[in-house]
């Protein structure tokens, strides 16, 4: 019997079968569904990273999740997946890489919402700051360190990611936008400051709340995902 039909729905005498819905639809599945480990390149040189790349997914089972060009004349590879295949990848691009890493972040524990964050406009709807909640807003030199800085702040405090913006329209730079109460958004911030060093955090600020015309003026998407 089909787990959409219940019993009462059978209609003796020859009827046709009425369906009831017993089982709620399943959600739809996100674009970039989260993984165990996850591993971003940023590469000095487009031809290295692009030749790193490909030796990655030889190495290992992985996903690639995206892999591209950004500013300014960078090259970016994300990869995802179980946490022994992400590692041996990792391996290879560094091996392959070289001197031409410019960072790169390995998460073998990578929080869902990291995932979200860096592509909100195609996953489910989000609750949406208000005038009320605080913003945090850090800005990183390097790619991997914004997501490096996004996993931190979202394991570390009772936030919402918004979003992690990679390089393009920033001129190279990272960008994460977070929000909450006042003393959860400073507390993510603090742990950020903590954990990355002054060369790779540029800035880290507080707006503690927001004005109502603002509010909707403060999510972009990043050019990496299009």
């Amino acid at each position: 019997m089909p787990p959409y039909l219940s019993h009462d729905s059978l209609v003796k005498g020859g009827e046709s079968p009425k369906p009831t819905i017993s089982e709620p639809r399943p959600a739809p599945t996100p674009l970039f569904k989260a993984e165990p480990a996850l591993v971003l390149f940023e590469f000095s040189s487009i031809a290295r990273g692009m030749v790193a790349a490909d030796a990655m997914v030889k190495r290992s089972a992985v996903e690639l999740i995206h892999a591209g060009t950004v500013q300014p004349g960078r090259y970016l590879v994300l990869l995802g997946g179980e946490v022994a295949e992400v590692e041996e990848a990792m391996k290879a691009g560094k091996s392959v890489g070289g001197p031409a890493i410019e960072d790169v972040i390995w998460l073998p524990g990578v929080h869902p919402d990291v995932m979200v964050a860096l592509h909100p406009a195609n996953q489910p709807p989000r609750t949406s700051p208000t005038e009320k909640d605080a913003l945090g807003i850090i800005e990183t030199r390097t790619a991997p360190a914004a997501i490096h800085a996004g996993d931190i702040a979202v394991k570390g405090a009772q936030i919402l990611l918004l979003s992690i913006r990679l390089s393009d329209g920033l001129g190279g730079k990272g960008l994460v936008l977070l929000t909450g109460l006042v003393s959860d958004v400073e507390a993510a911030l603090e742990l950020v400051r903590n954990r990355l060093d002054s060369l790779t955090l540029l800035h880290s600020e507080v707006i503690s709340q927001l004005h109502p015309d603002f509010v909707q003026n403060i999510v972009g998407q990043s050019r990496f995902f299009r």
